[in-house]
Formats: C-alpha cells, sequence, structure tokens
C-alpha cells in the first residue's frame, strides 16, 4: 500500500507541498519583478508562465494591458477572445483581416469581433512573426505527427487546450472559434502557398495588448500546426496583465486608420447603453 492510500497520509503529504514552486504556475498574489516604468504593483492582476502544451484563460477588465513573453524563443500563444459580458460576441479572424486591409498582424492592429467592435489592440510588438490563416492543431492531426495527439497524453493540442480554457468561463466546444497565432507566423507566397514562419527564435520577445472591452481571454501554448518539425517544440510562455486606462479621443492607436476609427466608435456605442 502507497503512504498516500489513507487519507490522513495523503492530507499530510498534499498539504507538505504547500511551498512548492515550478516556473509554470500561476503566482497568487500576482508579483512581478519587471513591470514597465510607472506601473504600480498594487495594479497587477495577472501574472502566470504557462507550460509548453499548456493552457490558461482570464477575465480582463477593458482597459487591462496584457504582456505575453516568448520566454525561451519557441511558445506560441494563440488566442481565442470572448465579450465577457455577451460571449457569443467573440473574436472574427475574417473581420480582423478584412476590414484592416492587412492579414499580418502587428504593432496598431486590432483584434475585432464579429460585430465590428475592437475587443483587444496591439500596442507593442516585439516579435512581428505571427499568423491569422492556419488556427491551431487538433487531436487527429497530433496523433499523426506526434504519434500522440489527447488532452492527457504527451502532446496535447491547441483545439482541446482552448476547449479546456473555455470551459472554465461556461463555455462549450461550440464556442470555441478560428484562433490567431502570436510568436509563430506564416508567410503567403506568391502562388498562394503558405510558408510557416516558426522559428525558433531569440528569447525573451514580447506582445503587449490592451482589453478594449471586457473579455475573456484564452490561451493555448501548443506548437504552430504547421510547425515542420518532428519534435513537439514548445518552451513557456509569460503573462502578466495589469490595470489601465482605456483608449483615449487622442490615441494614437485608435486613430491609425478610418476603419480603426469606426471599430473604436462601435465599441463605445456598446457601452453607452
Amino acid at each position: 500500500m502507497s503512504a498516500t492510500a489513507d487519507p490522513k497520509a495523503a492530507r499530510e503529504h498534499a498539504r507538505a507541498q504547500g511551498g512548492t514552486r515550478v516556473e509554470t504556475m500561476p503566482i497568487l498574489p500576482p508579483v512581478a519583478s519587471d513591470l514597465p516604468d510607472g506601473i504600480a504593483a498594487a495594479d497587477l492582476v495577472w501574472e502566470e508562465t504557462v507550460a509548453p502544451g499548456g493552457y490558461t484563460s482570464r477575465r480582463l477588465a477593458r482597459g487591462t494591458r496584457l504582456r505575453l513573453i516568448d520566454k525561451a524563443g519557441d511558445a506560441c500563444a494563440s488566442l481565442n477572445i470572448f465579450n465577457a459580458e455577451m460571449p457569443t460576441e467573440r473574436l472574427n479572424v475574417a473581420d480582423t483581416v478584412k476590414v484592416q486591409w492587412n492579414a499580418y498582424l502587428g504593432e496598431g492592429k486590432l483584434l475585432l469581433s464579429d460585430m465590428g467592435r475592437v475587443l483587444v489592440s496591439i500596442l507593442e510588438d516585439g516579435a512581428g512573426t505571427h499568423d491569422t490563416f492556419c488556427g491551431v492543431s487538433n487531436a487527429a492531426g497530433n496523433l499523426r505527427k506526434y504519434g500522440e495527439g489527447r488532452n492527457s497524453g504527451a502532446y496535447p493540442n491547441g483545439r482541446d487546450r482552448l476547449i479546456l480554457g473555455a470551459a472554465k468561463h461556461g463555455l462549450t466546444r461550440r464556442d470555441v472559434h478560428p484562433a490567431v497565432n502570436l510568436f509563430k507566423g506564416t508567410r503567403i507566397e506568391a502562388g498562394g502557398s503558405i510558408t510557416p514562419v516558426v522559428g525558433p527564435f531569440e528569447h525573451g520577445r514580447t506582445v503587449l495588448l490592451r482589453a478594449e472591452m471586457e473579455v475573456i481571454l484564452v490561451i493555448a501554448n501548443c506548437p504552430h500546426v504547421l510547425d515542420p518539425r518532428p519534435q513537439y517544440a514548445s518552451t513557456p510562455l509569460g503573462v502578466t496583465a495589469w490595470r489601465g486606462p482605456i483608449a483615449t479621443d487622442e490615441d494614437p492607436v485608435r486613430n491609425a486608420t478610418p476603419e480603426g476609427q469606426r471599430a473604436y466608435l462601435n465599441t463605445e456605442d456598446y457601452y453607452r447603453r
């Protein structure tokens, strides 16, 4: 009989793990030693490192800044985003691309909902390699490529990780929608073929986002679906969020394009109700 087969022994064993710290875990209460200048520690709301093949999710208030860090050069942050008040409104990748006349995400670009509103904006981009075309891996694809693709297996897939993250907020697999991938990119060639741009890259690349609505954000950190490498290439993803002001009328991201201005007007109209 194992030492934890007895309930009392199991309880003592579990309590003995209380002080254990590993890299890939949420920090509660959140503490970060690398906040930008001018950000008070009291404004920090989320600090976590997402494991390779892992996932996370969070409800974020309007104005929250979210910094993602590709800690070791092989993270892939696949995002699903929902209006927290009305999750039937969610990220629409097709509208994000066509409204902005550009399929390549970067600084100043917007992630738009299916209602023409701005869910999230990209304030800073230290990576330059993102993808709006390919979505995420699934169990069948990972099984073919790695020999295993289940959530409980060694090589979990992006779609099932997004499903788990959405479920934390009462959503189902039917709510999981096409994702955008940050840190791992694609390039569309002249003939229409897709070339993956998946690294590995230098350590510590960052992307800074701003929540323009109150959102539910779900992140999967699994290899890009077109990653040509035979091994399951994934490294930790850093996540830090802090409170911040909403975009003003003079905000440069808001005013970068006429299409963006209209999307912000749609967003403000929603909160004017």
